[in-house]
């Protein structure tokens, strides 16, 4: 597999010390046998589909427009297949000593690159490790409080393209921001991206991070959104996501510090026969930390959604209190959704719960809206929206609900289309 080997690895620019570390990952991946479904983690999953031998690492970046999201940011980043095209930062960040833009040209950059992913890394992330071509660093020092979003665009574009978009959010002591991390493909393209996402909160920092997930049809994502939370420290994490044939994303949160809380939030909405995977990990390592992950998703037509979630309870994590809900709504009986959450306790200071549901739309509700003159087909997307709500109301970035609100109706629209 020439196009992911060492050498090709060591060709991407860079500083000495990444390069060295690329090729480092990529001889130590391709040592590694690629996952199989037979495996815990992949269980549900097509990874057997998927061929590597079909993609590269792109050498162009191709055609890609410039979504419209309709916020007004204090920073805005554009990447296309990994690389940095465009990087604008309101000059009171810059005075404030904010860094947007490219990693390497961060003092700090050696170190912050995989402090975070290191702690769970896999078949993919080493495989980004080795590959990622212009890795974006957004760091607020200590004491920041930026008040505006700082928004990160990545697009992947250019049949049989391989694209490894990296962005590490760094939160320094009792500091504070928002980052809108916002992901397209070319729409009928063959495309494998395998995003990382590395967020770490020092004590008493404070995180809100939404991912938005708009790939193509044909594109396969394999994606890693993994944070360490410090002392004190709060972390909101949220994704929404709507594209891409195979999409997973796998969330790792590690709360190290006492005192240290993450909400984790998640909607999703597949159709056709799209494939929407998440796993996720909940790791109180910490005394008195908390956690709660909500999960809300709707499938529609042959598309199939995959739950899997593990709160584990280290010993010392005295104190604990960690929640895990997944609902999922089945618009048709072709659909289908599986919900797996799980608890691994090793303390018994704590409060611990899971929950999950798979069903149809409730017909009570239907029913109600009916019986009050609203067509079925307009009851239907009520009560969609309905569910979605509480998910988009607590997600950060308040400025996208517009934008995942208008994601959610194309998505009603093509279903009531397809019925």
């Amino acid at each position: 597999m020439t196009d992911f080997s060492p050498d090709a690895a060591r060709a991407l620019p860079g500083p000495s010390w990444l390069v060295d570390r690329r090729v480092a990952a990529a001889t130590a991946w391709a040592a590694t046998p690629i996952p199989d479904a037979a495996a815990e983690e992949w269980r549900y999953s097509p990874i057997g589909e998927l061929d590597l031998d079909r993609y590269a690492p792109p050498t162009g970046l191709g055609d890609a427009p410039m979504p419209r999201l309709d916020i007004e940011p204090a920073a805005m980043v554009r990447t296309v297949n990994g690389r940095l095209v465009a990087v604008d930062v309101d000059d009171e960040l810059i005075a404030a000593g904010v860094h947007v833009g490219r990693l390497v040209d961060h003092p700090d950059g050696a170190d912050l690159f995989g402090a975070v992913a290191s702690e769970a890394g896999d078949y993919f992330t080493a495989l980004s490790d080795g590959f990622a071509p212009d890795p974006i660093l957004v760091s607020v020092p200590r004491g920041v409080e930026v008040d505006r979003p700082i928004v990160v665009t990545h697009h992947a574009a250019g049949d049989g393209a391989a694209a490894f978009p990296r962005l590490v959010v760094r939160v320094e002591e009792n500091a504070g921001v928002e980052v809108l991390d916002h992901h397209t493909s070319d729409e009928d393209a063959e495309i494998l991206v395998c995003p990382v996402v590395e967020l770490e909160l020092a004590p008493a920092g404070r995180l809100g991070y939404l991912n938005v997930q708009e790939l193509g049809d044909q594109t396969w994502q394999i994606g890693s959104q993994l944070a360490r939370v410090g002392r004190d420290a709060t972390l909101t994490a949220a994704t929404a996501a709507f594209g891409g044939s195979y999409a997973r994303t796998r969330a790792d949160t590690r709360l190290v510090g006492q005192g240290a809380h993450g909400d984790l939030l998640a909607l999703y909405f597949g159709d056709r026969r799209q494939n929407l995977d998440f796993r996720t990990y909940q790791d109180h390592v910490a005394p008195d930390t908390t956690s709660n992950l909500l999960y809300k998703g709707v499938v529609s037509g042959h598309s199939r959604s995959i739950y899997t979630g593990l709160i584990r309870v280290r010993p010392g994590a005295r104190g604990t209190n960690a929640f895990q809900t997944n609902r999922n709504l089945k618009l048709g009986d072709a659909a289908w959704a599986e919900s797996v959450p799980n608890l691994e306790i090793e303390n018994n200071d704590v409060r611990c719960s899971h929950a999950s549901t798979v069903g149809p739309v409730d017909e009570d509700q239907r029913f109600y809206l009916e019986s009050r003159g609203v067509p079925s087909a307009d009851a239907e997307r009520l009560i969609v929206a309905g569910f979605l709500a509480e998910v988009i109301e607590s997600m950060p970035v308040a400025a996208a609900g517009h934008k995942i609100r208008s994601a959610i109706a194309t998505k009603l629209a093509r279903q009531a289309v397809a019925v």
